[in-house]
């Protein structure tokens, strides 16, 4: 399955002005475009998009320009997050969602959840992760609200809740839905394995059909010890603890380690986006390292080394 990340449900969504978005007519036509002439060029593929709103993230300069947020007198704008609270020392605090602005964010969830079925998506994924909105409502971190949406855990679950049920009403029941969640804030007095394996309950019960299982995000402060696999084990306790279908991610890029997740039940899928942007082969070369086939264009079949020429079944292409 491949996934198209980080699609913004609003343009206040945005993290940086050239990320993709799904709040209008022309953002709809060009993304059914897009996925038209990729299909009439590719393999049938499974293709999901990821609903975001990077909330206090938000007006950022892209990873490569820096990072930094953008003046609202260059082009940017005032960011959107629970509570007035700016993500890093120096940065601009982002404005508090009021009553109205929580309602129509839920529903530019669900207008973005019609406009993907619409242009042929055939998988959805509800960001609950890294630091942006949805995720911020969870974390006591950035959720200071005092109303009904701020305080208690059940209460910061509140709205992440009411945006999966009003995708889960928008999006066909045919159609999976999952989100990708941040298990751990990785600081003291965030959110926790033990929050997310409580949201993670109520999400399956509402017909959540895949977690994500990441983390982090929400704090410059955070302390996390990365290591191939280090995400693993909550995508294998969250699976334990609610039957939940999970998916593990973070830095996994050798076939047999992805294989091994899988097989001793520890996840029941691997996401990787890193490994296959240093390798865009990396299905077919997995394919060949665990003695698999996959379907690929003809056109690529003379380039398969003849010590991997079952990758792609019993081929054998012939030059003239």
């Amino acid at each position: 399955m491949f996934t198209i990340e980080a699609t913004a449900v609003t343009p206040e969504g945005r993290i940086s002005p050239g990320d993709l978005g799904l709040y209008d007519d022309a953002c709809e036509a060009a993304l059914t475009d897009a996925l038209q002439r990729a299909r009439r060029l590719a393999p049938p593929i499974p293709v999901a998009l990821q609903l975001a709103h990077a909330g206090r993230k938000g007006s950022s300069r892209a990873p490569w320009e820096g990072g930094q947020q953008i003046p609202v007198e260059a082009g940017g704008w005032i960011a959107q997050a629970p509570s007035a609270l700016a993500h890093a020392p120096g940065e601009r605090a982002p404005a508090a969602l009021d009553g109205r602005g929580v309602q129509s964010t839920r529903e530019a969830f669900a207008h973005a959840a019609r406009r993907a079925d619409r242009a042929g998506i055939d998988a959805l994924q509800i960001h609950l992760a890294h630091g942006y909105l949805l995720h911020e409502f969870l974390s006591p971190i950035s959720n200071h609200r005092p109303d009904q949406y701020g305080g208690s855990r059940e209460n910061r679950m509140r709205y992440p809740l009411e945006v999966f049920d009003a995708v889960r009403a928008a999006w066909p029941a045919q159609k999976p839905l999952g989100v990708r969640l941040s298990c751990s804030d990785w600081i003291e007095d965030g959110w926790t394995l033990e929050d997310s394996i409580a949201l993670a309950a109520e999400l399956v019960q509402r017909g959540c059909d895949f977690i994500d299982c990441s983390s982090g995000g929400v704090s410059p402060q955070q302390k996390i010890p990365v290591s191939p696999g280090y995400q693993v084990p909550f995508a294998r306790e969250i699976r334990r603890a609610t039957g939940a279908v999970t998916t593990a991610v973070g830095l996994i890029s050798d076939p047999e380690h992805a294989e091994a997740i899988v097989a001793t039940h520890d996840a029941d899928m691997v996401a990787m986006a890193r490994a296959v942007l240093w390798d865009p082969r990396w299905a077919w070369h997995a394919a060949h390292a665990l003695g698999a086939n996959v379907a690929a264009p003809q056109q690529y079949w003379r380039g398969v080394p003849r010590r991997a020429a079952t990758v792609f079944g019993d081929v054998r292409i012939g030059m003239r």
